[in-house]
């Protein structure tokens, strides 16, 4: 059964999963974790061991939806302030799941 093109166009920007462990999420993870730096894609993809050419097609998918930005061959996690408390959050979770709530004084 066909579909309309302009629904093929809406589904497009639909497809990108931001799930644990998907690699779209990795790689915002990891720009959002070092979001005082840029990122080269072999930079990327030495740090996350996933496939030099699926990252530049994920970069590409979030950079369509404003998540990441990048000038010449460098990437970085956009200006946004979602992305900031996004950060925040990963941060303080993995931080909480180290802390040793059996040994206070």
């Amino acid at each position: 059964m066909p579909i309309s093109a302009d629904r093929l166009d809406e589904e497009a920007t639909a497809v990108l999963e931001l799930q644990e462990g998907t690699q779209p999420y990795r790689v915002l993870r990891f720009l959002a974790e070092n979001d005082d730096s840029a990122f080269t894609q072999t930079e990327i993809h030495e740090a996350l061991d996933i496939k030099r050419g699926s990252v530049g097609a994920v970069l590409s998918r979030l950079e369509d939806r404003g998540l990441v930005r990048h000038r010449g061959r460098y990437w970085a996690v956009a200006e946004d302030d979602r992305l900031a408390s996004y950060a925040a959050q990963s941060g303080s979770s993995s931080a909480s799941t180290t802390d040793d709530y059996y040994d206070e004084d």
